[in-house]
């Protein structure tokens, strides 16, 4: 309805002669105001030389009646306009939900579309870092905005399985005598190689070398416990993204590029790279950026040489992309630009066509940010168990029927809306008390939201009350006013890539449902406008299973 009154509105303004301008037309945010309201009247006042007011009427008399579905037009203020919809616009809303539940809030603007997604892409051989987990969460709910889009949707996952990372966490298997088939272990054996590469020279020296031996596939011993150390690491990093809702179609580990990923940028050695002090490096300051080193002094592949190796690896898997995007920490934006100039230099085919960048924000709790570096470590995999382990606890006491299956659901759905609720590229706060919470704003929230309209159907079926729109009450309830807007929510969240306004929207519409529940007999045979009612919370319910499914959240049947 959005791109029809925007529509009228440019075509009335062509043919009363004035000039063409850019407006918006939004939803007002208190709704007595109107469904729709626009601000065409202002920016056209100085370019058409009239007052705001006089434009403002001049607009509302050509354009009243001339919309379908707008009942009135009205002007506030010195000139704002105000659009009414009609009670028919609302009820047809309702039965072309109730048509095809499964394709409302679908949009076809990204058909033919081919998409590169990559997140997630942690460093093996340690805990999964609580950035990668929160690049999973957010990577997710994008990539399903433009499947819901109709585009066809590539998730690649970038895992780092050799360099220091991995060498470290081999020195300190090594020194700790740790099982390499125990992520516990290995991820304390990280910590004692980091610890020890930051504070003990001879330490580094040691990691370094069995660094180089790693690459040179040189030392049997030390290749054995690598091997064994990312078995454990790939099935762990598994498990959670299953937990999670992620599945990759492609993983590409960097040992698989970084070897092509040197030789490419070696290739362009003097034209795109240049020598410096032993090191190859990339010059950004010629882009108003900073230099990069590709290929380090010991003659390895730093992360950027990798990246292009990385970048070649997909264009090779997946020749017809269209778009393509990398969801990291925007710590990494600056790298990132860096990294893209030089792809462009080296790929002049490419065009723009390399990839947007999705900056994540840092997550830190209530109590504050924890550092990596020290023994009070927050790691994705602690974060996600200390909330599951909550959710275990109030899923006993709901008595479920399969206490795991609601513990995983809550848990999930309690970190992933904490983490979506804010904008991307903004750093988060976790509260695990609010994240948990049946109240207000949260993912459980919304479960039980979905989960109740679930038990007012059965009881609305128990007396044989069918759901329609036949038979509507004079004026639309206030959930109905917001129900309709799902699409355009939708296709604005995709265009800004941004799924908090998804979550901001569900938790607006769960909100206005519970206060129509509170307020009104829905499962009432004696009621006349039941059916229409049970019509009406079936809308929401697929509503909030269709938002909630973009968010990468589960909607369980009962809680």
């Amino acid at each position: 309805m959005n791109d029809v009154i925007r529509q009228a509105i440019a075509d009335t303004i062509s043919t009363l002669g004035l000039p063409s301008v850019d407006f918006a037309v939004e939803h007002p945010a208190d709704l007595s105001h109107g469904d729709y309201a626009s601000n065409v009247a202002m920016v056209l006042a100085k370019p058409a030389g009239k007052s705001p007011r006089a434009l403002a009427e001049e607009l509302v008399s050509a354009l009243t009646g001339q919309i379908e579905y707008v009942e009135k037009i009205e002007i506030a203020g010195p000139g704002f306009l105000n659009f009414h919809l009609t009670r028919d616009f609302f009820t047809a809303e309702l039965a072309r939900i109730a048509a095809a539940p499964g394709e409302w809030g679908k949009n076809m603007s990204q058909n033919g579309q081919e998409i590169i997604f990559e997140y997630t892409s942690p460093n093996l051989f340690k805990p999964l870092h609580i950035g990668n987990l929160v690049g999973n969460i957010i990577g997710e709910a994008v990539s399903r905005l433009f499947e819901y889009a109709d585009a066809t949707v590539r998730r690649v996952n970038y895992p780092s399985d050799i360099g220091l990372t991995v060498a470290k966490g081999v020195w300190g298997l090594k020194k700790t005598g740790g099982d390499p088939a125990s992520i516990t272990e290995i991820g304390e054996a990280y910590r004692v190689g980091n610890e020890a590469y930051e504070n003990d020279s001879t330490a580094k020296l040691e990691i370094e070398t069995v660094n180089r031996a790693l690459y040179a596939e040189s030392d049997d011993e030390l290749l054995t416990l690598r091997a064994r150390g990312l078995e454990t690491s790939k099935a762990r990093l598994a498990e959670l993204c299953e937990m999670l809702g992620t599945r990759f179609d492609t993983t590409i580990y960097e040992s698989d590029v970084s070897e092509s990923g040197k030789q490419l940028v070696l290739e362009k050695l003097g034209s795109v790279f240049a020598e410096s002090d032993g090191a190859v490096v990339y010059h950004g300051e010629k882009h108003g950026l900073h230099t990069r080193v590709f290929v380090n002094s010991q003659g390895l592949p730093t992360y950027e040489a990798k990246d292009v190796g990385n970048f070649a690896k997909k264009r090779s898997v997946y020749p017809e992309w269209t778009q393509s995007f990398v969801v990291t920490g925007n710590e990494q934006s600056e790298y990132f630009k860096v990294l893209t100039a030089a792809l462009r230099e080296m790929f002049p085919d490419m065009g723009n066509k390399i990839f947007e960048h999705i900056a994540t924000g840092f997550l830190t709790l209530t109590t504050g940010k924890m550092s990596s570096r020290k023994g009070n470590v927050l790691t994705g995999e602690s974060l996600l168990a200390e909330v599951e382990e909550e959710a275990r606890k109030r899923a006993e006491e709901s008595r479920a029927s399969d206490v795991d299956a609601l513990t995983e659901m809550v848990a999930v759905a309690a970190l992933k809306y904490q983490i979506l609720r804010q904008a991307p590229g903004t750093n988060i706060v976790f509260d695990k008390d609010k994240a948990l919470s049946f109240e207000g704003d949260s993912g459980p929230y919304l479960q039980y939201t979905y989960a109740r309209i679930g038990s007012v159907q059965e009881k609305a079926v128990g007396l044989e009350i069918v759901a329609s729109t036949e038979l509507a009450p004079e004026t639309p309830y206030l959930v109905e006013r917001l129900i309709y807007q799902f699409p355009e929510v939708i296709q604005e969240a995709l265009t800004e890539r941004a799924p908090h306004m998804v979550t901001h929207y569900l938790t607006e519409l769960a909100g206005a449902f519970n206060t129509f529940y509170a307020t009104e007999k829905i499962a009432d045979r004696d009621d006349t406008y039941a059916p229409y009612k049970l019509a009406l919370a079936l809308a929401v319910q697929t509503t909030l299973k269709n938002g909630l499914w973009v968010l990468g959240i589960k909607a369980p049947k009962s809680l």
